[in-house]
């Protein structure tokens, strides 16, 4: 159950303003690196809230359903990814549900770790689920508060659960707006004309033109109305936790997060691992996207030159997201070219951002001797991921991650390639300025919140 409920997500919502059905699918699709295996929306008119949502990416959605016959004032919206076993349109979000206080839908990216034992209890009380989702969990808890008020018992539900949430919620006539005291994945509001904006990446604000307020405060609870916005605390915590994983991975590079720049802080991490991991090559080169600014603050640290030696298809999904082996190393194949005239007699150093299962490094660096590189050193943005995360990343077993079972010189010889190196945890948390402030539990395996069935894992303040 637990592997099933883990996910990374994107969500927006966007209150008081005109055309909100295809803002929000505008907004959506500046988030469609967040999610690409369903994407939907909800859209409420002030008197009833209607759900469209679809398998695949957020084009399939806008190609199945007339987004303008959806008329309204305020709409929420949801891009997924899951793990083995959750891929249903059941599962997609918004997830819409009718209670004593009339429509809830709700967003979520996140991974609530007391999930299981929640929905156990549930069961036993009589629930019957028709998702394996916990953001359903979350709505029953919500429906058996005994509360006045549809905030209050929202603010109860959630003061509940453990792990990362950042939270969209859409009534008839109110979003409300919620994100975990530990502040594990970014959520931020901005403001566009009338409307009232929030979304997990700024680069949503972007496309929109809306104008970047600031961040949503971990513990922070929003209830936004015709009235105004209403801010207040529903829970501290003894510490952050941001996910430094953003900066590496899963956050653009154009979004601010953690009120900082992406782009700037990966260019540090680059930076840094010229320091940490010097090499003799001829070229840098990039594995793209992600990790292409990190390879340029490589570069210019290094004072090697920089070169695209690598062309991505973009028409190919992320690649460690497939639970299938043989399925990735296709899909390796389908979304990377060498250039050979680039690499051909070359001794090349390829920064990457991470290894998980080292799958994507073995098949690129047997293609890029194949193109003529005379030696291929691979230097990795960030430590070794050794540890699973239960914050709402895709890797839950420890037994994919190559780190877990191998020193570096190991998976260099896997790997086939002349040296490896990578960025020091330290090193890492350094460049965000703020290094205590961060979860870096698939790093250094100190997890500062409850993780459930695997609480044997190092808990950490």
């Amino acid at each position: 159950m637990l592997e099933e409920l883990h996910e990374e997500c994107g969500v927006i919502g966007i209150y008081n303003g005109d055309n909100i059905a295809r803002n929000v699918a505008m907004g959506l699709y500046a988030l469609q690196h967040r999610g690409q295996e369903s994407a939907g929306f909800a859209v409420s008119d002030g008197d009833k809230v209607r759900v469209r949502k679809s398998m695949g990416l957020v084009s399939t959605l806008l190609r199945d359903y007339n987004i303008d016959e959806l008329q309204g004032f305020a709409g929420i919206g949801h891009v997924r990814y899951s793990t083995t076993g959750a891929s249903t349109l059941a599962n997609a979000q918004p997830i819409l549900i009718s209670c004593k206080w009339g429509q809830i839908a709700v967003a979520h990216n996140g991974n609530i770790t007391n999930a299981p034992e929640l929905r156990a209890e549930m069961e036993a009380d009589g629930h019957i689920f028709q998702t394996t989702s916990d953001s359903e969990i979350l709505l029953h808890e919500i429906a058996r508060t005994k509360a006045d008020t549809l905030g209050e018992a929202i603010k109860i539900a959630i003061s509940k659960f453990t792990g990362s949430f950042c939270l969209v919620f859409l009534s008839k006539d109110t979003m409300y707006v919620a994100r975990d005291g530990y502040g594990f994945r970014p959520f931020s509001i901005a403001r566009m004309g009338k409307s009232w904006c929030v979304a997990s990446e700024t680069c949503a604000f972007d496309l929109l033109g809306a104008n970047y307020v600031r961040d949503i405060q971990p513990g922070e609870f929003l209830t936004i109305t015709k009235n105004g916005l209403h801010s207040e605390r529903f829970t501290q915590k003894d510490r952050l936790a941001h996910c430094i994983f953003e900066y590496i991975y899963f956050s653009r590079p154009d979004s601010k997060i953690f009120e900082q720049s992406c782009d700037k802080i990966r260019r540090k991490m680059g930076k840094q691992l010229a320091k940490e991991c010097p090499v003799d090559a001829d070229i840098v080169i990039s594995v793209p996207d992600s990790a292409t600014t990190a390879a340029l603050g490589y570069a210019q640290a290094s004072g090697i030159r920089f070169e695209i030696g690598l062309l991505r298809n973009h028409y190919v999904g992320r690649t460690f997201i497939d639970p299938t082996q043989n399925v990735r190393e296709q899909k390796v194949r389908l979304k990377f070219n060498p250039i050979e005239g680039v690499l051909k007699n070359k001794r090349v150093c390829v920064v990457e951002d991470s290894i998980v299962r080292g799958t994507t490094l073995r098949i690129l660096s047997r293609m890029l001797r194949d193109a003529g590189a005379l030696e291929v050193h691979i230097r990795i943005a960030s430590p070794p991921v050794a540890h699973p995360c239960f914050f709402g990343m895709d890797f839950p077993s420890q037994g994919e991650l190559a780190a877990s079972s191998m020193t570096p010189d190991e998976i260099a010889k896997m790997l086939g390639v002349e040296s490896l190196g990578y960025l020091s945890v330290e090193g890492m948390k350094n460049c965000t300025g703020e290094g205590e402030n961060y979860c870096a539990a698939c790093f250094d395996n100190c997890y500062p919140d409850y993780i459930g069935a695997h609480a044997e894992k190092t808990r950490c303040g």
